[in-house]
């Protein structure tokens, strides 16, 4: 007898990746230090603990991910990552490729923008890679730093830097260097820390890379700590049942789906998920019940929900069912 078998799992998450759209960098934000900022922080910060690797010839990017990557608690050095992420082309590093490279390694990468998140993220002890224009916006001099301190008292930011640790910069020289560069920041974190200025769509976006690298674990991790967050994320749930099925936990993906059956009674794609799990279980009629659920959501997926549908239709069929 022949095995009908039906489509993996995972392709209904990837229609997730796509409602939630691409992960995009954020917009630049070039609005000076808010009051709500200076008023919620201690005024002076200084993350003693990151590691320092001074950078060889161009090499900023791989030594500042490497900083950020070793206080994460990965052990890497700045040659380990070279080859993931430098372009001898470019003579240095691209954005995508630093996050590329972090999530490979396990760790969940959060790009962040402006002063006010910087500080923030700072202060919850979380060390920040920066991008700067450290020349002028027609001659660019591009340099990747990882900011461990500020003193507001003193109007100061701290570098681990090129060759030098725990460098001071004026705040003001600071921001128009960073500015330049979009205020662009990335939060190097272990997967279950989400950052202290996380938003939903952000988070989730940030595991979704985790899970698209290959770091199952990892972003099974990290979906649990959204979903800890944000309760009443559906997206966090598919995807950690999604990651659980890929790891081959069907029981505990199923679990996961139940769950989410309870907490999102209109959200058909749950259901669709659940229902192709509980054919592969061979819990057939559950299997039907939790399909034609999907189905009565409706929604702009619902050919996709028919096509769950009848797919168990068949199998039970082909193995007398019926």
């Amino acid at each position: 007898m022949n095995h009908i078998g039906l489509k993996p799992v995972h392709i209904f998450f990837i229609v997730f990746y796509l409602m939630l759209g691409c992960s995009g960098l954020p917009a630049p934000s070039g609005s000076p230090i808010s009051i709500g900022t200076v008023d919620s922080i201690a005024p002076r910060c200084l993350l003693r603990e990151v590691p320092f690797f001074a950078q060889r010839d161009r090499q900023c990017g791989p030594a500042a991910l490497a900083m950020a990557l070793a206080f994460s608690g990965v052990s890497v050095s700045p040659d380990d990552i070279s080859p993931m992420v430098f372009t001898p082309s470019l003579e240095g590093s691209l954005q995508p490729d630093l996050i590329s490279a972090a999530r490979r390694l396990g760790r969940l990468a959060y790009p962040i923008t402006g002063m006010d998140a910087l500080l923030l993220e700072i202060s919850a002890g979380n060390p920040v890679i920066v991008l700067q224009n450290l020349g002028l916006r027609w001659i660019p001099v591009w340099h990747y730093a990882l900011a461990v301190g500020y003193d507001l008292t003193g109007e100061t930011v701290l570098l681990h830097s090129g060759a030098e640790p725990f460098k001071e910069v004026d705040l003001k020289i600071f921001q128009r260097t960073w500015r330049r560069g979009r205020s662009w920041g990335l939060l190097i974190l272990p997967p279950e820390r989400l950052p202290a200025t996380a938003a939903l769509e952000p988070s989730i976006r940030a595991v979704i890379g985790l899970e698209k690298a290959g770091s199952l674990r990892q972003a099974s991790a990290g979906y649990r700590a959204v979903m800890d967050r944000w309760p009443e994320s559906a997206a966090a749930h598919i995807g950690l049942a999604n990651c659980r099925y890929r790891l081959g936990r069907l029981s505990d993906a199923e679990a996961v789906l139940r769950e989410a059956a309870c907490r999102f009674p209109r959200e058909g794609s749950v259901f669709n998920n659940l229902a192709q799990i509980l054919s592969e279980e061979n819990k057939t009629e559950e299997a039907l019940e939790a399909a034609r659920k999907a189905v009565g959501c409706g929604g702009p997926l619902k050919r996709i929900y028919l096509e769950t549908l009848e797919e168990i239709k068949r199998r039970m069929a082909a193995t007398g069912k019926s």
